[in-house]
């Protein structure tokens, strides 16, 4: 276990914080984790018989497009109380798609070695299309629908590294009775 100490904010902005915790770890050895705090956030599968529905935008921490499933948090820093309508907020917002039925696939911490963020996974079924709700910061956003195949060349071709993306479709590829450790 590791106990902490001490904690100190050293950076804030509208989308996370930075914070620098002094902590002992159970050997009694003395640290220091740098943490970023970011509010969790929904990622969306919208599926139509064997089609996935992806976005793609320009990601300028990485420096190009990609390709992945709709995601995103609430604006404002608002609580995410319902990870679900958070989902069908995002869906409507990127595809101007309307999902029937969500269904939770699971949880994912993205990057837990530094990050206190979760993402939550929702399968989208029963699709009906609209207009897209696009941020003005998603101005540039395309869609496109893949079949898995599509979705197996995409990763292949290097435009989809998004680690949620992936892992959320591991999640939604898992068997039913998934073995335990």
């Amino acid at each position: 276990m590791i106990e902490p100490l001490r904690s100190r904010e050293v950076y804030r902005n509208a989308w996370m914080t930075v914070r620098e915790d002094d902590v002992r770890h159970s050997n009694g050895h003395l640290g220091v984790y740098g943490v970023v705090d970011k509010p969790d956030y929904a990622l969306v599968i919208p599926r139509q018989g064997n089609l996935l529905h992806l976005v793609q935008q320009y990601r300028y921490p990485a420096g190009g497009r990609f390709w992945e499933f709709p995601q995103g948090s609430w604006p404002d820093g608002r609580p995410t109380t319902d990870p679900g309508e958070l989902a069908r907020s995002e869906l409507r917002e990127e595809t101007g798609l309307r999902a029937g039925r969500v269904t939770s696939l699971g949880r994912l911490h993205v990057a837990y070695g530094y990050a206190s963020q979760s993402c939550h996974v929702f399968l989208a079924e029963d699709l009906e299309a609209g207009e897209p709700e696009r941020e003005p910061t998603e101005a540039d956003m395309r869609q496109c629908r893949v079949d898995p195949d599509g979705w197996w060349a995409l990763i292949r071709a290097g435009e989809i590294t998004d680690a949620a993306s992936i892992a959320a479709f591991a999640l939604l590829s898992r068997p039913a009775t998934a073995p335990h450790a």
